[in-house]
């Protein structure tokens, strides 16, 4: 029998979590997901030492060095692992821009034109943007634009709703910290079965399904297997390589939980941007997290900002 990461392939589209160069090879997945803290954590890497060295030599004399670096290496990170996989890779506007909608678009169309530089095409980029009220009319725009884009930090059925009526392309809602979440909150400790951050991924991608809603749902933020296990069939699944390691090495059968001729004819109501801020701001998990993730990324890519100037 296959072991449980052929099983996956078979009905989710894989995708790796990572920047890791060594792990995508080795995992071989469709498509890489990048962020700030992704971003951080491959330039400190010693296989990134010359791609440092090269990106600081070939930007100290911009006039805004640190953050021309600082694009320099985020695209060498994307452009490293689109050439080990068959799809897209994702790449983040800056967490600062959350809340400012033109400078979203102006930061977006920079990286894609930074990719296209270097030979990649738009087709082989999705731009993350945070499923901000903003970051989510940004994406409106962009895919107007013909740039498809990837909406992250999904913590609410809300952020989901108002992704689909923007026509995104595709959207990652978090498993692992909306059960994190509730775990702290409650002292609980979830099944698969229960567990709150699988219940959201499967409420949006039914609504979906029996919406006719063609944005792809993509799972992110996994704690363990058995989170992966339970969402065997969404449309695509971005996961650490720990966790792909971890289930190349399991046996047994792994049977499909959701499935688009499953779902039946539901109904699908757009979201006024007054509806979407007061479904938020009633959703306190989605509020602190949506806000705890914004900062992390921030605070790392002023981490990246900081090895620049030092190295500079």
């Amino acid at each position: 029998m296959a072991n449980k990461l052929d099983q996956l392939r078979k009905m989710t589209v894989v995708v790796a979590d990572t920047g890791d160069l060594g792990a995508v090879a080795r995992h071989k997945p469709e498509d890489c997901t990048t962020n700030p803290s992704i971003v951080l954590k491959t330039c400190t890497s010693p296989e990134f030492v010359d791609s440092f060295a090269q990106a600081v030599a070939a930007g100290k004399g911009s006039a805004d060095p640190v953050r021309t670096i600082a694009t320099d290496l985020t695209i060498s990170v994307g452009a490293k692992l689109s050439a080990l996989v068959p799809g897209r890779v994702s790449t983040e506007v800056d967490a600062e821009l959350s809340f400012n909608l033109q400078a979203s678009l102006a930061r977006a169309h920079e990286l894609v034109e930074q990719y296209a530089a270097r030979g990649i095409d738009k087709s082989r980029v999705l731009i993350k943007l945070a499923a901000t009220w903003e970051g989510i009319c940004a994406a409106r725009q962009l895919e107007r634009d013909g740039i498809n884009c990837n909406l992250t930090l999904i913590f609410s059925f809300a952020q989901a709703a108002a992704c689909a009526d923007a026509g995104v392309f595709l959207i990652s809602p978090f498993v692992g910290r909306i059960t994190d979440w509730h775990a702290k909150s409650t002292g609980q400790t979830y099944s698969p079965e229960t567990d709150p951050g699988v219940l959201s991924v499967k409420r949006i991608y039914e609504h979906y399904k029996s919406n006719n809603i063609n944005t792809i749902v993509m799972g992110a933020s996994f704690r363990n297997i058995g989170q992966i296990e339970a969402l065997a069939g969404c449309d695509r699944l971005t996961i650490s390589p720990a966790l792909l390691q971890e289930l190349d090495d399991a046996t047994g059968t792994l049977p499909r939980t959701l499935s688009p001729e499953s779902q039946a004819e539901g109904s699908h109501h757009a979201l006024s941007e007054a509806g979407f801020r007061w479904d938020m701001n009633e959703d306190p998990m989605a509020t602190e997290k949506m806000a705890e993730g914004i900062r992390n990324f921030h605070a790392d890519t002023l981490k990246l900002y900081k090895l620049i100037s030092d190295a500079l």
